[in-house]
């Protein structure tokens, strides 16, 4: 009886420490977002197609939506917000753009232009309220790479000498602005796709065992709980349901990577460290956690979305993807 009860009680804490559940927030705006800043449990900002920017100062229960006059067609596919006033948004596509607002979205101003030939940028990082990288596919098989050290108000481009080469055929993904890890207070690592896959870790690169080998597959997202537990999610995304080699681990600062014994349900775009052991990620068809630094992903929602953020300060976590789905996990 003693052996039964304890093997209850062992499933019983199994099922319960996967019961989240995600509560829908909003999905009725005419924009697909893949960029999302939560400042704390309160500020919300996120980023999309048709020039759409939305905030929300009370924990997402009401929303302050914008159109950005002038970029009506762009797509901001980043965001990163400081405060309840401050943003800064990312257009991908060429000319390139990032556009500051410190009124809560009111105006907004251009900080950063940029129409050289196949210009694409791909994710935004900030270490701090004032220093910032900005990353983006390369040109001439070397990696855009910008640098600020004002919160965003000015940007410089760092020199060709210092910008990593690329393999032919290797980019990034702007699948959820976080292909960019911070590994300490001012350095950055960031990992790729395509026909190749890589980690770029200071000055080297190391090849990754996530799917490679055409434009839709690769990296996607990673992670960093500390300058030596990383996890890496993506996949094929015209794959959504496949978990061929759509996560890989690392518990030495990215030196060595190793696959989850049992991994994330299909395609992931955004992976994020929660606290403790625990870590989220989703995708196009759902959202999984792992309560073990990634070794066993559980799916627990269906529901789609391509980026997933938790508070900087604070515990909330935020989701947001297709048809202007914003969502908020339950805790």
């Amino acid at each position: 009886m003693k052996r039964l009860f304890s093997l209850l009680l062992f499933f019983f804490f199994i099922q319960n420490s996967f019961a989240q559940q995600i509560q829908i927030l909003t999905d009725s705006i005419h924009s697909d977002f893949r960029g999302l800043s939560v400042v704390d449990n309160h500020v919300v900002w996120v980023s999309g197609s048709n020039g759409t920017v939305g905030r929300s100062i009370d924990g997402g229960k009401n929303w302050k939506w914008m159109i950005i006059k002038g970029f009506e067609k762009r797509d901001f596919r980043d965001i990163e917000a400081f405060d309840k006033k401050n943003a800064v948004i990312m257009a991908v596509d060429e000319p390139a753009f990032i556009l500051r607002t410190n009124d809560g979205g009111q105006n907004w101003k251009i900080v950063f232009e940029n129409k050289t030939k196949g210009m694409f940028l791909d994710a935004i990082l900030f270490w701090n309220d004032k220093s910032g990288i900005v990353i983006g596919d390369p040109i001439n098989h070397l990696f855009y790479i910008g640098r600020t050290f004002d919160g965003g108000k000015t940007w410089q481009n760092i020199p060709d000498k210092y910008k990593p080469v690329a393999d032919s055929g290797e980019a990034c993904f702007a699948a959820s602005g976080t292909n960019i890890g911070r590994l300490k207070k001012s350095e950055a690592v960031f990992v790729t796709g395509g026909l190749s896959s890589n980690i770029f870790i200071r000055d080297k690169k190391i090849r990754l065992p996530i799917i490679q080998g055409k434009e839709s597959a690769g990296a996607n997202s990673i992670a960093i709980n500390n300058s030596k537990t990383m996890i890496i999610v993506g996949g094929d995304f015209l794959q959504k349901d496949s978990t061929d080699k759509n996560c890989a681990i690392s518990t030495d600062g990215g030196h060595s990577w190793f696959q989850p014994t049992v991994p994330p349900a299909g395609y992931r775009s955004c992976v994020v460290f929660l606290k403790k052991d625990h870590w989220i990620t989703c995708g196009l068809n759902g959202v999984d956690i792992s309560n073990d630094n990634g070794k066993i992903w559980k799916k627990f929602s269906a529901e789609s979305f391509h980026v997933c953020q938790k508070a900087k300060r604070g515990n909330a976590v935020y989701f947001a993807g297709i048809n202007g789905r914003v969502a908020k996990l339950l805790q």
